[in-house]
């Protein structure tokens, strides 16, 4: 097989999977349909010959990301309670609304004119650690505290949803002042 039937093989094995994951009515068989989304998308950097960007998807999003959402959709009490209802009513206007908006970005893609790619050999994951380390860090430590607020947001609000009530009966609930 010739690298773009490869490349079209594995952006439609992407494609059918996303479709899985908003259309999956158990919260389990979402985040799994998520894993083989984020898989296939290492997959695709691996075609583009950038294997450190490959680890990194496999290492932090299918590794990191997806078990960090099983164990919270498995450990919530009401996973099992909880369906996923599909509004089977707004699937046309979302389906056309997609095919407008592919249509338009293909448009765009295919009328413009691209300079060639240059020709270069891949950087070193070393060369990208100390960037990341040297020239890159306030950026790379806001990120890390952006992450953590947003870590910390969504326990708060799941722990509102687990108790049914406004945050100051949780903290009350817990002992705290």
């Amino acid at each position: 097989m010739t690298e773009s039937s490869i490349f079209f093989a594995v952006a439609a094995a992407i494609l059918v999977s996303a479709a899985k994951v908003v259309s999956s009515r158990d919260l389990v068989h979402a985040v799994l349909w998520l894993g083989v989304v984020l898989v296939l998308t290492a997959g695709m950097f691996l075609l583009l010959s950038a294997p450190f960007l490959a680890g990194i998807q496999l290492l932090l999003y299918t590794g990191g990301v997806i078990t960090l959402m099983l164990f919270g959709v498995m450990l919530t009490r009401r996973h099992r309670e909880i369906g996923v209802e599909v509004d089977s009513s707004r699937r046309l206007p979302g389906a056309l609304g997609a095919l407008a908006l592919f249509g338009a970005m293909a448009c765009a893609i295919f009328r413009t004119e691209l300079p060639a790619w240059p020709a270069s050999e891949p950087i070193p994951a070393v060369e990208i650690g100390r960037a990341f380390l040297t020239d890159h860090l306030i950026a790379f430590e806001a990120l890390s505290v952006l992450l953590l607020a947003a870590m910390i947001g969504a326990i708060v609000l799941g722990r509102q949803r687990d108790f049914g009530d406004e945050p100051e009966t949780v903290y009350r609930r817990s002992g705290r002042p």
